[in-house]
């Protein structure tokens, strides 16, 4: 069977993204963005989704974080929905409840071609490290945008900042690797009544 593997390429003004994605991986990862808690979030991201996951971003962090953020989750947004293509035989549905130390996130996902998100998270600070969390939403709704997938994030409970991002990305690791895993019972078929997502 042909390998699910997306791979994209953003030049703008501010950044430069290259994103390469592979669903069938074995969770191996090479992230480099210049901001360390990113790559370490979307380091989950690619070892517990089972993805093989390379990201090279260079953007105008002299400005600040938010042009590079937002463009690493357009370009993986694109390169995951070139990588699940038609979305033939995949379980396309998949949730995950993470427990972080004193923090449970759930995550829930639907790989449908269309684009929703609901984010119900909230950090007690609002930055952990000098990395601005809110813009872990922004890379989020990007992603969401661009590969046309419905997430809902919910935070359940959880005081240390880290731990909380933590929960959304393993659990938004294993909600993917659960909905874009191929089900033997389905074939080739696409798993929807009206025969296309």
């Amino acid at each position: 069977m042909a390998g699910r593997v997306g791979e994209v390429t953003r030049k703008t003004k501010e950044t430069s993204v290259r994103v390469r994605v592979d669903l069938d991986g074995g969770g191996r990862t090479k992230v480099h963005t210049g901001l360390g808690f990113l790559d370490h979030m979307l380091d989950l991201l690619g070892t517990h989704a089972l993805l093989d996951l390379e990201i090279e971003a260079k953007g105008d962090l002299h400005v600040d974080a938010h042009h590079t953020v937002e463009d690493v989750g357009i370009a993986l947004g694109e390169a995951f929905g070139k990588a699940v293509g038609g979305k033939e035989g995949i379980v396309r549905f998949g949730q995950a409840a993470i427990p972080m130390g004193e923090a449970l996130v759930e995550v829930v996902l639907d790989i449908c071609g269309r684009s929703d998100f609901v984010y119900n998270v909230t950090y007690p600070r609002p930055r952990t490290g000098d990395f601005d969390l809110p813009l872990l939403k922004e890379l989020l709704k990007a992603f969401v945008d661009h590969a046309r997938v419905t997430i809902h994030v919910n935070c359940r409970y959880g005081e240390e900042p880290h731990h909380i991002a933590e929960g959304v990305f393993k659990g938004l690791a294993v909600a993917i690797r659960r909905a874009a895993e191929r089900d033997p019972r389905r074939g080739g078929e696409v798993p929807s009544t009206k025969g296309t997502l």
